[in-house]
Order: C-alpha cells, then sequence, then structure tokens
C-alpha cells in the first residue's frame, strides 16, 4: 500500500517591525524643558526617507498592517507596503511612555535625559501623570494576544511600532509558544519574527 505524500506544516506568522528614524535633531546639550520638548517633537514627526527590502516580509501579501496610534509608526507602515494597506490602528501598540525629571539650570546631552529618565521608570520612579512600567507591560501583553489571535485566524500578522514596546511583545510570544526565528535588534526599521506549527493543518 503507497503511502500518502506529507503534506508541509503550514507555520503561523507574527512580523514586528520598529519605526524608521524620525526627522528630529538630537545635537546639542538639553535643559529638561528642551528635553520635554525633544519628546514631543519625536512624537510628532514625520519619518526619514527609506527603501526597506527584506527577504523574510511577503510584501504582495500584505493587506493589514496592525501600528500605534504615533505618526511615525503609520507613516513607516505605508512607506513599507504603500497607500492602498489598511492600517489597523491601536493604542495598544504605541511606545512606552518617559517623563522628563527636573534638574534646573543644567544642560546635557540628549541621551543623558532620555536614558536617565528611562532607567528610573523601569525601576518604578517617575511616573507621574504617565503610565507606570506595570500598566505599560499589561498593554504589551495584550498587544501580543491580540497579534497571536490574528495569526492564528489569517496565518499572518504583521505590527510596525516601537522598540521598547516590540521587544516586550517578543517576550510574551515567547511565552505563549512562538518562536523567535529571526530578530534584528531593536534599532530602525529591524525586524524580528515569530513562528509556531498551524495547529489547523496538523
Amino acid at each position: 500500500m503507497e503511502s500518502q505524500p506529507t503534506q508541509p506544516v503550514r507555520r503561523q506568522k507574527i512580523f514586528l517591525i520598529r519605526h524608521a528614524r524620525p526627522k528630529v535633531s538630537k545635537k546639542g546639550f538639553f535643559s529638561a524643558a528642551d528635553a520635554r520638548t525633544f519628546i514631543s517633537d519625536y512624537d510628532a514627526a514625520e519619518v526619514e526617507e527609506f527603501v526597506l527590502q527584506h527577504e523574510a516580509i511577503p510584501y504582495k501579501e500584505v493587506k493589514q498592517v496592525y501600528c500605534s496610534s504615533l505618526i511615525r509608526s503609520q507613516l513607516t507602515a505605508k512607506a513599507i507596503f504603500g497607500e492602498d494597506v489598511e492600517l489597523l490602528v491601536r493604542h495598544e501598540f504605541r511606545e512606552f511612555e518617559r517623563r522628563i525629571f527636573s534638574l534646573p539650570l543644567l544642560r546635557l546631552p540628549l541621551r543623558f535625559w532620555l536614558l536617565s529618565a528611562r532607567a528610573l521608570w523601569l525601576l518604578g520612579f517617575n511616573s507621574k501623570g504617565i503610565e507606570t512600567f506595570l500598566q505599560a507591560r499589561a498593554r504589551a501583553r495584550q498587544g501580543a494576544e491580540l497579534l497571536a489571535q490574528e495569526a492564528e485566524q489569517k496565518n499572518t500578522a504583521i505590527l510596525v511600532a516601537h522598540g521598547l514596546l516590540n521587544n516586550f511583545i517578543r517576550r510574551y510570544l515567547q511565552q505563549m509558544g512562538w518562536k523567535s526565528t529571526l530578530h534584528e535588534g531593536s534599532g530602525f526599521l529591524s525586524v524580528s519574527v515569530l513562528e509556531k506549527p498551524d495547529t489547523k493543518q496538523v
């Protein structure tokens, strides 16, 4: 009796892409007020022109892309997948917030303000008026669950969002049984891919 040919197992995939570089200057020294203005400008900025031709991304198959409520995420998604792609804008995919603390009369490199603000926030401090690290992690988990449901229904889910958020979503997906098959870090336009077998096909 001849054996039937084995059907290849189709794999569900989730793509996490970080936005392109925003058009905003980081040069010079900043007061605390200047650093706060930078964050506002960064969140409102357009992105630099770019071309992303990545062999892992199924460009022609993509009709819908999840992105955050921040404009740099949406502009990047349109630039990658074309003006006709449907953007599914969700607050869950907004970048983790940061708050610049006050150090009167000091002008320091912007990197100092941003890194120290983030470090204090991660330690549970400096979250007055913004979501806490605990709340942000819960939001990232919700985003991971949403993407997993999308991939389970349609075999592919794509998110164009932000560096720190994407990293936490990737970790939560791994905890949910997704395997990381590509991880390019968290730089601008970096791509991560997670996969698992499509149980509907097995």
